[in-house]
């Protein structure tokens, strides 16, 4: 898998909405409130709650994009998606491990930079990814893994995650 393949779909994708976004949102709109104005070890805790957010949620991502290129096949991209179904790592909990640390990260951005502007643009983020999942990718991953993905989709949840790991019943 080449690295810029990966690297084109980061910068396009998760690129802007981790970090372009915020930081326009940042420069023109609230600017940086570290800690939300609180002064003290209150203010620290909130900024190291958002430190340890930005931090999971990076991991997570990270784990889950290294899975798409190396048991996928394939990158993030919807134009240049996985030809394997990946039932691995964190998706044996929760069938949406990538967005759900993107909005991690975003979470923990606007708690570290006391923004508002952020955590509208994490709800907003997390909003239109629902409804493209449940519109556009679920029915795309039916039609191009049939019943691999249907059993998968009918164990594992699509955001709230599951206790124990879902094995699935024929591994490919």
């Amino acid at each position: 898998m080449s690295g810029w393949r990966q690297a084109r779909a980061i910068g396009l994708l998760p690129g802007n909405v981790t970090v372009v976004v915020p930081t326009l949102l940042l420069v023109f709109g609230d600017g940086p409130d570290f800690g939300w104005g609180l002064g003290g070890a209150a203010g620290v805790a909130i900024a190291l709650l958002g430190a340890a957010l930005i931090g999971a949620g990076f991991s997570l991502w990270l784990w889950t994009v290294r899975l798409f290129s190396r048991l996928g096949k394939g990158t993030l991209a919807p134009w240049d998606p996985t030809t394997k179904l990946v039932v691995e790592g964190p998706y044996r909990h929760v069938r949406n491990p990538m967005i759900t640390g993107v909005v991690f990260l975003l979470a923990g951005e606007a708690v570290l930079f006391g923004s508002l502007s952020i955590a509208v643009w994490a709800a907003f983020f997390a909003t239109v990814n629902h409804v493209w999942f449940v519109l556009g990718e679920e029915p795309g991953l039916e039609r191009r893994f049939g019943d691999e993905y249907r059993d998968f989709k009918r164990s594992v949840p699509r955001w709230i995650p599951r206790r124990t790991p879902w094995r699935p019943q024929n591994p490919s």
